[in-house]
């Protein structure tokens, strides 16, 4: 195959100047798709002297020289120098070329060309130079092309990753973001249906970084790297690296310019503030959920989460956890800047709580998922505690005022879900929630399962953590949100309450609420809504009547219950 960006000497040959002479391949026909740099004529004995590698030299043999040992020497000397082919007029000089010469050629791997009819060697030399400055232009416009599309995915609202897999999906090769001391930022893969064989981004860059370990530094051979500067003081400093390696295929000279033209872009990006460690969060993040969505192999999913950084004591089980950070996460997408400070913050919450954590961040979800090492599973519960304290933490430093922190906000939370205030509802604090304590083998699901659970729960929005075991009802209604039969079974059940606090005051579903918690225990239901025991007999009494049910009535107590959790679904 012809590299892209360049011309072959098989091409040149085949231009109407050089085929004019009747060029007929002596020597080295295998060696045709060798890549021509420059052409250059000359008939001094010591023209190899003057050459630095790459050209197409065209001669009549006049610097030869006569004797087989200095023939034997000049081709030696240009094979030597790496020039793409020799190619010798026929004429008075040579009626053939000499033996010592084409033998000399084929021990050396050295294309040798003789023509047949004399060709004006300007006219060679221009048409040749010509295609090779086209050949340039066409791939300097195609490296430029890459560059506007990437340039139209930063504008459009994307970021690193992104712009990454465009990069990757160009070259059609793993493309990798590393820090100048070589630890990964983020990995991204060509996309689309992977062939046969093929290794996961990840795998390559374990292997990479094993190959570094064996004191080998330099990429495998046909790699390209591009250093993003912006790291410190000084023009040379570097921030990051960018790598492509020739896994799926070979890179030629488009790409090495493409990353170059990447690598300025992505400086640009990374001037934002704690952008490397949002990046690592969100390839961590792409991670856990390929693991949830059963794209990686629980076999694989180890060795994975190892080059990423995460090593779990052997043996122990891994607690999966999912914070939910926001109803709707579509306005916060764009808001690169505040996504790194978040990530920032829960790397340093998460690095006190005493467990290995694999820590992501999924910014379309507006979504935080974690592994976590124990030792055992009896710790599943404190730990749990621990993270969940970190991570609201965390939120509460970068998004303060998203947070559900405030004291206004715990002051009114009752008032919140009494007049059912949207304001009140798209400042609820992030929901965390913590899955069973599973091996490999099922942390995935463990994962998917916690992730859903954090979308459905809809219980007190100042509680510390849920356990996902505790979220079943919830996770099953958030699952028949959409179905008619849900809505039309809140409408029956509470519909006449409903209609009530939407007209009237006080409210009544926060009441039927707090009474439901404390199972019917009309002294802690009073104490806990600060009502004397006659006002609240009153309002049970006011509901009895709008509902035409019995609150004793078991069965009307579960129905009471559920209806109450699935209006928050259907709304």
């Amino acid at each position: 195959m012809e590299p892209q960006g360049t011309i072959t000497v098989a091409r040149a040959l085949a231009l109407p100047a050089l085929r004019r002479g009747l060029p007929e391949v002596v020597s080295g026909e295998e060696l045709l798709d060798r890549p021509v740099r420059w052409v250059h004529a000359g008939e001094a004995p010591n023209i190899a002297a003057l050459l630095k590698g790459g050209e197409l030299l065209l001669t009549t043999g006049l610097g030869v020289g006569p004797r087989p040992a200095e023939q034997r020497a000049f081709v030696r000397r240009l094979a030597e120098r790496g020039i793409a082919a020799l190619v010798v007029e026929l004429g008075p000089r040579f009626r053939t070329l000499p033996g010592p010469v084409v033998e000399t050629a084929r021990s050396c791997g050295l294309p040798l060309v003789q023509l047949h009819r004399e060709v004006p060697f300007v006219a060679v030399t221009e048409e040749i130079h010509t295609e090779i400055v086209n050949e340039h232009y066409a791939l300097l416009r195609q490296a430029e092309v890459v560059h506007r599309q990437a340039t139209e995915v930063l504008l459009s609202g994307g970021g690193v990753p992104e712009i990454l897999r465009h990069f990757a999906a160009f070259a059609a090769n793993p493309v990798f973001l590393e820090t100048p001391d070589g630890q990964l930022l983020y990995a991204a893969g060509p996309g689309g249906t992977p062939p046969a064989g093929a290794a996961d981004p990840l795998q390559v860059w374990e292997g990479l970084r094993a190959r570094r370990a064996a004191e080998r530094p330099e990429p495998p051979a046909g790699s390209v790297m591009a250093d993003i500067p912006g790291g410190g003081p000084g023009p040379g400093a570097v921030r990051a690296r960018l790598t492509v390696l020739p896994v799926a295929g070979p890179l030629g000279p488009v790409h090495r310019i493409a990353a170059e033209r990447t690598a300025d872009l992505l400086a640009v990006v990374l001037l934002r503030a704690r952008q490397e460690e949002e990046l690592a969060a969100r390839g961590r993040g792409d991670f856990l959920t390929d693991l949830a969505e059963g794209r990686i192999e629980a076999s694989d999913a180890p060795a994975q989460a190892r080059v990423l950084g995460f090593r779990p004591g052997p043996g122990g089980p891994l607690l999966p956890v999912v914070m939910r950070l926001v109803e709707d996460p579509r306005p916060l997408a764009g808001g690169q800047e505040s996504w790194a400070a978040l990530a920032h913050a829960l790397q340093e919450e998460l690095a006190g709580v005493g467990v290995p954590v694999l820590l992501g961040v999924r910014l379309p979800e507006g979504r935080v998922p974690l592994l976590a090492g124990l030792r055992g599973a009896t710790e599943r519960g404190a730990v749990a505690e621990r993270i969940a304290a970190a991570l609201r933490a965390a939120v509460e430093r970068a998004w303060p005022e998203r947070a559900g922190g405030s004291v206004a906000y715990r002051r009114n939370l009752r008032f919140a879900h009494a007049y059912e205030d949207p304001g009140w509802l798209k400042l609820r604090p992030p929901v965390v929630v913590a899955g069973l304590a599973v091996g490999w083998d099922a942390a995935g699901a463990e994962l998917r399962h916690a992730a859903e659970a954090a979308n459905a729960a809809c219980g007190p929005a100042d509680r510390g953590w849920y356990d996902v075991r505790s979220l079943d009802v919830d996770l099953l209604l958030w699952r028949l949100r959409e179905h008619g039969d849900l809505a039309a079974f809140v409408d029956r059940v509470i519909g006449p309450l409903l209609a009530h606090d939407r007209t009237a005051r006080p409210p009544l579903v926060p009441t039927l609420e707090t009474y439901l918690r404390h199972a019917g225990r009309k002294a802690e239901t009073a104490r806990s809504l600060h009502l004397n025991r006659q006002t609240l007999y009153d309002r049970l009494a006011r509901i009895s009547r709008l509902l035409g049910s019995d609150l004793e009535d078991p069965r009307t107590v579960l129905a009471l219950g559920v209806a109450l959790q699935a209006r928050r679904h259907v709304r």
